[in-house]
């Protein structure tokens, strides 16, 4: 007999200022934002329910945030510290399932599809669930939210809808869940999709569920159909851990100061080129197109692209590239660069495996670069790595303000936190023994009979 997809999604509440709230336990109970830009005051970056409630949201500026809320408090976000948090919470959640799959630094996909076989004889559903957002709330720190169902995107409706807490959309209750809830809330349903489903009269699913499948596929193709079925409650979606190649790769950065020395804000453009191109590199990546784009302190911007006649890898023509590009584009300028955003894109397989003795350019790059990631790893500090290009030596020489560059934006893509979470990208069903063994002790530490 087929088992019914049972496909858990959760969700980090608010998880930026919750981390916050979890490294300051003091700040409990009180309103709490977190503030991007130079000084961590620029705009909100996320805010928890307490300050929502004043009608602080995501992008507003903070001085209007204090405004709104006098007594809230604004913290400056701590990136390393948010890392950390979210790779505890998902060894929390790795040991109650065969496949995990981590879509963003605060939630992931879970499949539960024979839990009531091992675990849910003897309790619930619901209860199992909230049992496993104690535990993360209890060692973590964190407050999550969940939502059960039997694919992944009816899953995160469920989510969206039950938080805080957790939610069940109980199997033959899908149709019923969706009748009322507008198609906008689905991921994949842009603003393009939107106005032409309400062209057709369909503002929720219920609307979509009563429209002819033909005419959905007449309209939207393959797509279409799969809407109608998820409308009626017929979209049985099994989850799939895929390790995919990025597409595109970027960095967007606020200088410490508006930096009126041009060739001061070049030698930091082409550090992070090499930053970029030594990650593209150790995915084994090359970059076919790029982007310059650069933010004055009034705020305006001027930008170009280049399209290279093959993928490129190498930091010698790339570099010099990104420097003809952004001599051209500042030969009219004189206002001072407050913010420097540099993207690739259009990436293609560099299909080859670093050996220190390579017979291709590919092959000795690869090499150096893989060498120079694990001598940095082993040897060097935030402060202090083991090895520096001449540009990146250059920009500190030049200011002290870059020995301690501002930490990344901790978004990372699903292969990366596979790779941190199992230590490769392979599938972790491999490890299935290891997993039900780990289930089975979870079970009995959380109380549930096996």
């Amino acid at each position: 007999m087929n088992r019914l997809n049972r496909i858990l999604h959760v969700d980090g509440d608010s998880f930026f200022a919750s981390c916050e709230i979890a490294l300051e336990p003091k700040l409990a109970g009180r309103p709490v934002w977190v503030g991007g830009g130079r000084r961590g005051d620029g705009i909100v970056i996320a805010a928890n329910r307490l300050a929502k409630k004043f009608g602080i949201e995501t992008g507003m500026a903070c001085f209007e945030a204090k405004r709104r809320c006098p007594q809230g408090v604004l913290c400056k976000p701590h990136y390393d510290e948010y890392r950390r948090l979210s790779s505890e919470m998902f060894h929390i959640l790795e040991q109650y399932s065969p496949t995990l799959v981590p879509v963003s630094i605060d939630e992931g996909f879970l499949d539960l599809t024979s839990m009531d076989q091992h675990v849910w004889r003897d309790t619930t559903p619901l209860a199992y669930l909230r049992a496993i957002g104690e535990r993360i709330q209890r060692e973590v720190k964190l407050p999550v939210s969940g939502g059960l169902a039997n694919s992944a995107k009816l899953a995160k409706l469920a989510t969206d809808a039950g938080k805080p807490g957790f939610l069940e959309v109980p199997p033959g209750t899908e149709k019923e869940f969706l009748r009322n809830r507008p198609v906008r809330e689905m991921s994949g349903i842009a603003k393009r999709r939107e106005h032409a489903l309400s062209a057709l009269g369909a503002k929720t699913f219920g609307d979509v569920a009563a429209l002819p499948s033909m005419l959905l596929k007449q309209k939207f193709g393959i797509w279409g159909q799969q809407l109608w079925l998820f409308a009626n409650g017929q979209w049985h979606e099994p989850l799939l851990l895929e390790v995919k190649d990025r597409t595109t790769i970027s960095s967007s950065t606020t200088l410490p100061y508006d930096e009126t020395e041009y060739d001061a804000a070049l030698m930091f453009t082409l550090s992070e080129a090499t930053r970029l191109v030594g990650q593209l590199r150790r995915e084994q990546l090359q970059a076919r197109e790029l982007g310059l784009t650069i933010r004055f302190n009034d705020f305006t911007e001027t930008g170009g692209t280049h399209r290279f006649q093959h993928p490129q890898f190498q930091n010698s023509v790339i570099n010099r590239v990104v420097e003809d590009l952004f001599r051209d584009l500042m030969s009219r300028e004189w206002k001072p660069v407050r913010q420097i955003r540099l993207a690739f894109w259009n990436l293609a397989r560099l299909d080859t495996q670093p050996t220190l003795w390579g017979t291709t350019h590919a092959e000795r790059w690869g090499a150096l670069d893989e060498v120079a990631h694990r001598l940095n790893s082993q040897f060097g500090q935030p402060d202090k790595p083991a090895l520096m290009t001449g540009a990146q030596l250059a920009l500190r020489q030049l200011d002290d303000s870059h020995k301690q560059p501002k930490a990344k934006c901790p978004f990372v893509p699903q292969r990366e936190m596979v790779k941190k979470l199992w230590g490769t990208d392979a599938d972790p069903l491999a490890h299935k023994g290891t997993w039900e063994k780990q289930l089975g002790k979870v079970s009995r530490q959380s109380g549930f009979p096996r």
